[in-house]
């Protein structure tokens, strides 16, 4: 399974709060709840987010092996 948890760890390193994404930005609300329950994004929206932030995408995103 995908996991954002990265993501999250990476907005506290560089000190950018979700609020800056949406007014900055322009990143709807609805992407950031989708992230948080761990819904699909698409490759435009991680795109989006590694340039915004200036990481990589494993700073966005990492696979996770889900336990049977």
């Amino acid at each position: 399974m995908i996991s954002y948890q990265p993501f999250w760890n990476t907005l506290k390193e560089r000190d950018v709060s979700t609020y800056t994404l949406i007014k900055k930005y322009n990143i709807s609300s609805n992407r950031l709840t989708r992230m948080r329950k761990g819904l699909p994004l698409s490759t435009v929206s991680i795109d989006e987010f590694c340039r915004i932030l200036h990481c990589n995408v494993e700073d966005i995103i990492e696979y996770v092996e889900e336990q049977e």
